[in-house]
Formats: structure tokens, sequence, C-alpha cells
């Protein structure tokens, strides 16, 4: 009914079509591929009601183009989602199986190669694995969402993000048992604004050059978020013996409560010998204030051969949660540290 309603909907000669799930009303799904291109410039789904995925493992009917995602959205442009409705992924049973590496845990909702989308008004439970992934899909909006999952459910991120660019991610709460956000290769022009994290792992660039690869992430501006009992703040992780560039970042407007690792620059995110590492380059972090769960609260921790440049820290009062005093960790940096508590050793001071 959904594919034979969207067909409908994606086929559409004239005006702006809308696929509706009706409120008070609850819907079962397979997984689904919804695929463009579709005719109209803009394609509205009005999700009011409650769509949940099948309860247990042996009733989902994972089919060639869905083994990796239960709803996956491609090749739509102007695609908008809202409606106040709810999305249940059923994650509890595939929580349970993870470490076993036969069974493919899938992400909720995945998008790709849908350019202009549009997202808002949503709330996400209990995703298998992450809740949303937005690849290839370029100038999207999306605010106003509600992610829960519990805190010890594996890698249920909130949204990751890998091959787009120009996002704007405003005004929505994420509680997540993994990175409210991730951001990943091949990502640039990232805005996110008034986002509310915890329980879960922080904001996140990477983690990037796995396995040697080369990859890149720039122009990312985080603004006016909260991190609440979360087990890291604003990181930046990067793998040992990978290539490429981590550059142009800011986190700004920054408040922590009770958070364990507050600001954290990893180069060496599962170190083994190499002579190469991701570059981290002109990384700002802004006006950083709140209580740390933790004494060691800013961790720089950058590669020997290749170091971090033009790291600034400008307006950072982090305090225990008893207003003790903090204490800063770093290596291999090089930039500038003002009105910072902690001071910050290896870092120069104006």
């Amino acid at each position: 009914a959904f594919l034979k309603a969207w067909t409908d909907a994606c086929n559409a000669s004239y005006g702006t079509p809308t696929l509706l799930i009706p409120e008070e009303k609850t819907f079962m799904l397979q997984p689904l591929l919804f695929s463009g291109p579709c005719n109209p410039a803009i394609v509205h789904i009005k999700l009011k009601g409650t769509i949940t995925a099948p309860k247990k493992i042996k009733g989902w009917k994972l089919g060639k183009g869905t083994r990796k995602a239960w709803i996956r959205f491609r090749r739509i442009n102007g695609l908008v989602i809202r409606g106040g409705g709810q999305i249940d992924g059923q994650g509890a049973p595939w929580w349970k199986s993870y470490f076993n590496t036969e069974i493919n845990r899938p992400t909720a909702l995945h998008f790709s190669e849908c350019n202009n989308l549009f997202l808002s008004g949503l709330t996400h439970i209990n995703s298998p694995k992450n809740h949303i992934s937005l690849n290839r899909c370029n100038g999207s909006f999306i605010s106003k969402l509600h992610f829960i999952a519990p805190d010890q459910s594996p890698n249920t991120d909130g949204i990751d993000i890998s091959y787009s660019s120009n996002i704007l991610i405003k005004n929505s709460k994420m509680e997540t048992g993994d990175d409210c956000i991730a951001i990943n290769h091949g990502s640039s022009f990232i805005s996110i604004i008034g986002v509310y994290c915890g329980p879960g792992h922080g904001i996140s660039i990477g983690s990037l050059g796995k396995n040697g690869a080369h990859q890149t992430v720039e122009e990312i501006y985080v603004r006016n978020c909260t991190f609440n009992r979360t087990t890291n703040g604003a990181r930046i992780k990067t793998w040992i013996g990978g290539q490429g560039y981590a550059r142009k970042i800011t986190f700004k407007d920054i408040v922590l409560v009770e958070t364990t690792n507050p600001v954290i620059i990893d180069q060496q995110y599962n170190p083994y010998d190499s002579v190469e590492a991701v570059r981290v380059s002109d990384v700002s972090y802004h006006n950083v204030r709140g209580t740390s769960s933790s004494a060691h609260a800013i961790k720089l921790h950058c590669d020997k051969n290749i170091g971090c440049t033009n790291i600034v820290l400008k307006g950072i009062n982090i305090t225990t949660i008893a207003g003790k005093k903090t204490y800063a960790s770093c290596k291999n940096v090089k930039g500038v540290c003002s009105f910072c508590n902690p001071h910050v050793p290896c870092l120069s001071h104006s």
C-alpha cells in the first residue's frame, strides 16, 4: 500500500502531491525502498501516525537493496517529510546481537542522493543501528527531530552524514547510545545549531582515515549546543595511518553538563605505527562552559609526525561537578589559548 501510494505521488503530473500516513494509526512496515526521480519538483510525506518495524529479527524480510536499511529514500529531489508522527525501529533484539558479526543491523532511515531534503517534526525511537543516514544529499534542512534510544544501545547514532554538503540541522533533541551526530568522509559546509545531546557520545567529526583511507571533512559549524551527561562533547577522531584532512571546524557557545570528555581531538584513534595521519587544522572552540564528570576535561592528542595546527581555544571554563579544578593534556599541537580554564600547557597564551 505504501509503495502504491508512493508511485502515484512520485508520478503525479501536476501540483505538489502528498503521501499521508494518518494519525492515531500504526503501520508495521517491512523494509522498503522509495525510489525516484519523481515528476514533481517537491513531494510531501505527511507522517502523522506511527510506523513500526517488525518486532523480531526473524520477522524482517531483508532483500536485495534493503539489507542495510529499514526504509530507504533514493534519488528524490525536493522530498519533504514532516507531520509530528513517530518512527519506531524496534531495535532491542538487534542490540542483543551486537557481537554476532553475521547479523548486519540495519539503519532505520537511509537517504541517498536526495538533494534539497526537508525533515521536521518527527520522533525516532529505538533504531537497530543509527537512526538516520544522509549519503550524497546536498542542501538539506533538518529541524525539530527527537531521537530516543537507551544509553547502552550500541551504535544508535542520531544522524550520520557522509558525502554531503550544505546541511543545516537545528533545534533537535538527541538521546541515543552513540554519537548524536557523526560527520564522516566527504562532508562539508555542515551547520548544527541548537541541538541538545544526551545521553550519547556527543557530536563527532569522524572517525576518518580507517585502514589508510584518504578522507576529508571541512567547514563544520556547531553552535549553541548542550551536552548533558554525554561520553564526549565536541570530538574529532582520526586514525593513525589515514590520509586527508579535517579542517575549518568551529564549536561555539557550548554548554556542558557532567560531560566525561568535553573537548577532545584524537589524531591517534586506535593507534598503530605509521608515518601517515589525517591532518587536523583550523579548529576553534569558543565559549565552552560547564561541568565535566572527569577532572581530565581537555584532551588534544595529535600525531608526532603530522601534528595538529592552528587550534584555537577561547573563553573556556570547565570545572568538575563539585566545582573543583580540571586539567588539560596535549601533545604535538600548535595554536593559541586565551581565557582558558583549565590551562592548556602546549598552546601559546594570549
